[in-house]
Formats: C-alpha cells, sequence, structure tokens
C-alpha cells in the first residue's frame, strides 16, 4: 500500500475536492499479523481491524461482540438499583404512572423498551411526549402539572429530564415523583429526583458514557427483572425475556449516532439479529410501507425507519413514533406507519426548502467563510427539521454548524447544531447558558439544541465562534478522509465487500470501510433526480464498477464527474446492489481528486 504517513498524503491527494488530504488508517504491523495469524483474515481486513484500535487479543470479541461477555452491572450505574426499586415498588402498589419521552428515535425506543416490559408484567404504561411545535423539548412545568392533575404521581422521563431543573423542582412541589433515564450531558449540580440513572452523570462510574437513552434504558430492563426476582414475583411465571426488546435498544443506538464501541457495539449487533425478524408490528409495518425487505442493517435503521419514526416528532404529532413502536397490534401499526410515511415525505420538502436558503445565507455572508463555525438563522424555519439542516450543512462546509429558526411571534429563536469530531458542541453551548445567552440549551459533543431570544444572535455566534475556534482548528487540520485498502474496479466485488462485513455495524468508533480506486476513467455520467450523480467506473484492471455520489451534482465533485475528463482517484463506500437479484456491489463515492494536481 502506499504510504499513508507522507506529507503528500495517500496516492499523493493533499488536497482532494472536498479540501481533504487522504491518509491510510495508521496500523501497528505487529497487530496486524497477529490478527492474520489467530483470525485467519486477509491482510486489508486485517489491518483495517488493528487499524481502528482493535489489539492482538481482542480480534474474537470484536468480530463477535456477545451481550454476554460485556453486559456492564446494572449497579455500576448510579441510582440505577434505586430506579428499579422505586418502579418494582410502584407495580406492586399498581401506583398510576407515565412514561415521558422525547419526541425523537431514542425517547420512543426508551418509552417502548419501558411500555413492553410493564406490558408483560400486566400494568399498561400511558406515554407522554411533549408536542416540539408548542412544548419544545423535554419536560415542563406546564406538562408535569397536566399529568398530575390526570391522577398521576409517578413519571418516568426517557431521554430527557437531566437538565430539566425548573420542571423537576415544579415536580416536588406538586407532589409527583419523578426517575429520570438520560444521557446527555450534565451541570455538576444534580436535580432532586427520587431517581437519575445517567451514564453521563458526575460521578457515575459506569464506563458507558457513549450509550443512547435506549441503552440505558435496556439496562434498566436488566435491573428491573433482577429486582423482580429477588422480591419472588417470578415464581410461578417466566421472567420477561428482555432479548425480544434488543432491536428497540439497536434503533435507538443507531439513530442518536452514538459510538457503536464495547457494550453499546455488542448491543447494537445482537439487536439488528433480533430486528431481522421483524417481530415488532411498527417496524415491519414501517419496513412494508417503505417498500423495504432484506435482513436488519445500520442502514434500514438509520434511513429508513429512523427518518419515519421521526417525522412525527419533526412536523406531525409527536407521539406516532412511540405509539408504533408499542402497538402489538397489526392494523394500527400499519394505519401508524402510513401516517409517519407521508409526514417524512412532506418532511422532505420542507427540509429541502430550509437547506436551500440556509446555503445561500453562508454563501452570502463573508463572515461565515473563515469563521469556526457555521451558525445561520431565520424567521419561520420550522423547528423540526432545522437539526436536518445542520447536519447536511456540517457535511457541506465541514465545520461545526448550529441552525436557528426564528418565531418573532413568540420572540424566541429554537436552534440545532451539530459538530465536527473533536469539536464538543455540546459543552459550548452549555457555556452559553451560563453566560445568560441562551433561555435554555445543552447536548453532547456532537449535537446540541438551544433557545435564544431573537436579538442576542449576533452575541451568540461571536461567543460560540470564540469558544470552539482552538477546537475547530485543530478538528479541520485533522479533517482527513481515512483509507482502508486501495481497490481496482474489478476487485470492488461482492466477495471483498462480503469479506469487509465481517467488521459490521458500522457507525462512530467503527467507521465503515473506505476505499480508494486509482487513475479510473468516467463513462456514463448522468445526473439524477435529487442532485445524485452516477456513473460507470473504469481501468486498466479491466473492471466495470457502478458508482453513484449523493447530493453532489452542484458541488465541484459532482461536476468532475459529469464532465467525464480525464483520470481520477476515487474514494467511497462499497454498498450492496441487489438490483434484479444481481448481488453485485457499487461505490457510493466520498471524495474525488485529480490525479494531476496532487502532491
Amino acid at each position: 500500500m502506499p504510504d499513508g504517513g507522507s506529507a503528500a498524503g495517500y496516492l499523493g491527494v493533499a488536497r482532494s475536492l472536498t479540501g481533504r488530504a487522504w491518509r491510510e488508517r495508521p496500523a501497528e504491523p505487529s497487530v496486524v499479523r497477529r490478527h492474520q495469524l489467530a483470525l485467519g483474515l486477509s491482510e486489508p481486513l486485517a489491518r483495517a481491524l488493528a487499524s481502528r484500535g482493535v489489539g492482538a487479543e481482542g480480534g474474537e470479541t470484536y468480530l463477535n461482540p456477545t451481550l454476554k461477555a460485556q453486559f456492564p452491572d446494572p449497579s455500576s450505574f448510579l441510582d440505577m438499583d434505586r430506579a428499579a426499586s422505586i418502579l418494582i415498588d410502584a407495580l406492586l402498589a399498581d401506583r398510576p404512572m407515565t412514561v415521558f419521552a422525547d419526541y425523537d428515535v431514542d425517547g420512543a425506543s426508551s418509552a417502548a423498551q419501558l411500555v413492553r416490559w410493564f406490558r408483560v408484567m400486566g400494568k399498561e404504561l400511558p406515554i407522554y411526549v411533549p408536542d416540539r411545535m408548542t412544548e419544545g423539548y423535554g419536560p415542563s412545568p406546564a406538562a408535569f402539572r397536566k399529568i398530575r392533575e390526570s391522577g398521576v404521581d409517578l413519571v418516568v422521563t426517557v431521554d430527557c429530564g437531566a437538565a430539566a431543573y425548573e420542571a423537576l423542582a415544579c415536580a416536588k412541589e406538586i407532589g409527583l415523583e419523578v426517575v429520570v433515564i438520560d444521557h446527555h450531558l450534565m451541570r455538576e449540580q444534580i436535580p432532586d429526583v427520587a431517581a437519575l440513572v445517567n451514564p453521563n452523570r458526575p460521578g457515575c462510574e459506569s464506563g458507558q458514557g457513549v450509550l443512547a437513552a435506549a441503552g440505558v434504558a435496556f439496562v434498566l430492563l436488566a435491573a428491573l427483572n433482577r429486582e423482580a426476582r429477588g422480591r419472588g414475583l417470578f415464581e410461578g411465571r417466566p421472567e420477561p425475556d428482555l432479548r425480544q426488546w434488543l432491536d428497540l435498544a439497536a434503533l435507538g443506538a443507531i439513530c442518536d449516532v452514538t459510538q457503536l464501541v464495547g457494550f453499546n457495539r455488542a448491543l447494537t449487533a445482537q439487536g439488528l439479529k433480533v430486528m431481522s425478524a421483524w417481530r415488532n408490528p411498527g417496524l415491519k409495518a414501517l419496513l412494508d410501507v417503505a417498500k423495504g425487505s432484506g435482513p436488519a442493517s445500520v442502514f434500514h435503521a438509520g434511513f429508513i425507519l429512523g427518518p419515519r419514526i421521526n417525522a412525527g416528532g419533526r412536523i406531525g404529532r409527536s407521539d406516532l413514533g412511540a405509539r408504533l413502536l408499542s402497538t402489538d397490534d397489526p392494523e394500527e401499526a400499519a394505519a401508524l406507519a402510513a401516517e409517519l410515511d407521508g409526514l417524512n415525505a412532506s418532511r422532505k420538502e420542507v427540509e429541502k426548502e430550509i437547506f436551500d436558503e440556509a446555503v445561500r445565507i453562508v454563501e452570502r455572508e463573508s463572515n461565515q467563510a473563515d469563521a469556526p463555525m457555521a451558525l445561520v438563522a431565520a424567521d419561520g424555519w420550522h423547528p423540526g427539521v432545522i437539526g436536518i439542516v445542520a447536519s447536511r450543512l456540517r457535511e457541506r462546509y465541514r465545520k461545526p454548524t448550529l441552525v436557528i429558526g426564528i418565531d418573532r411571534a413568540a420572540n424566541v429563536g429554537k436552534g440545532s447544531g451539530r459538530s465536527q469530531p473533536g469539536v464538543n458542541l455540546g459543552r459550548a453551548v452549555q457555556a452559553a447558558f451560563d453566560e445568560g445567552l441562551l433561555l435554555a440549551g445543552g447536548g453532547h459533543a456532537m449535537a446540541a439544541g438551544l433557545s435564544v431570544r431573537p436579538e442576542l444572535i449576533p452575541d451568540l455566534r461571536a461567543f460560540l465562534n470564540d469558544r470552539v475556534a482552538a477546537e475547530a482548528e485543530v478538528a479541520a487540520a485533522e479533517d482527513a478522509l481515512d483509507i482502508d485498502a486501495l481497490v481496482t474496479a474489478g476487485g470492488a466485488d461482492r466477495g471483498l465487500w462480503k469479506a469487509f462485513q465481517a467488521m459490521a455495524p458500522f457507525g462512530p468508533g467503527n467507521p465503515e470501510p473506505m476505499f480508494a480506486a486509482a487513475n479510473v476513467r468516467v463513462e456514463r455520467p448522468m445526473a439524477l433526480r435529487g442532485g445524485h450523480v452516477r456513473v460507470t467506473l473504469t481501468d486498466g484492471s479491466g473492471g466495470r464498477l457502478k458508482a453513484v455520489a449523493w447530493r453532489a451534482e452542484e458541488t465541484d465533485l459532482g461536476r468532475t464527474l459529469l464532465s467525464g475528463a480525464g483520470a481520477i482517484h476515487v474514494a467511497g463506500r462499497l454498498k450492496p446492489d441487489d438490483w434484479q437479484g444481481r448481488e453485485s456491489v457499487e461505490l457510493e463515492i466520498e471524495d474525488v481528486a485529480d490525479p494531476r494536481r496532487v502532491g
């Protein structure tokens, strides 16, 4: 393989059409050899494994992640035993309870797990999901008062609540007991609640901070089983089989874009196996309405199921996703899935309009070009889609991005941000809140949300740019495309793709393999509806490789492909192409470089 450590970069690419250098993922040769000998892997696959930090003795566990080997002790989470005891007490006393969930996939899948466990135990739990437009994110005093007035005296919040100080104080005043199950970053001050389970809570030594709320909820189910077993609740009746709900835990982990390492990786890998049986009526109905098929994958969860579940919270009724994942009625599931599918189509239209306007703003405002982060704001942008727009802008400009939709009638701007690896956006937003620039704000390293007075947006922009400048500078310098292997058009085949699938599931912490093809020529370039570009790549190997660049038509990368001029270097990910049963592959192009301009 070419030297990835040279100044010129991999294949000599010091600067590609997306502005990145290419480099070979570094791997310790002795570890590569160990993986080859111990596991019988090819050199490229062994190198890819070693480059992801998998040590000489950890290959087997990595390739075959099991819950038995990696399941944490629930008691290692602060307040987990207390939360389980409170909930079992409530079950035995038949206390009126409600699950309070966030309106995204992680919240819905967390809520559905609790609902399903209690259903097996003979108790049906209602779900309360705040409306994004009228109630905002997370618990509020008004929502808690509404729940208390309905006769409920115990609430379990999932994927929210850890930073809801005002709402939790109100709950205490009105006699509403609250158990918080969350994963978001927290301040040092712990809210006064009955129990707060959060691996990112200060002082929690579980070591499971990468979990989504759905993963924390799954560990809670294990704690509930243990507590119930200790009290003799399973004498004469079977324990709830937690494995049947692994699909929900995996769905939350994938859609919340968590690090797929350690226990979280095992949870996701095993959850996708359970999901592949499509026994959850809601997931099966959603797959059917989306015309999906086959064994479940990260693609199914992240690009077919997740966006549709999220659509209810973004531009429809916020509880649709949680209801879909909780129901056992196939007819109800089909109706909910159809409604979510329609809402998702509408969401795409709204998203495109806002994205196009946001791009115009970024490229019109001179102060955006060289700033450490992009911050755009405008009146009337729908708060339900600004997070997706922020993600797409981050991909386009390769720096942290914050998008704010301003509601002039309410005199408030609602913002959502996405970050680059190495820039802790959640921490920066928390600092802005502490500085008095925000009405509310929080998140984690890669994503954040906030509320701000419109007149303070310029001050917020200046503060955040200053706050993230140092991290952003380092992140920009390290923003390179890491290549796993060099391939030819003929060698990039189904067998190669299948071999690397041994490392799945892929996601943050375990990136999907990136392949480079040198000096390939473009044939039959074609612009597709939606701004995508499809081509066929050829080289001296005699092979032909189908390839596609998503949303690339109006970019330098897309224009280069469409011109079909000369030989180019291409980097991308191999994907299965099963159209009409052909069992082939295509390359999803990530980047392109001109060999005449490298080095």
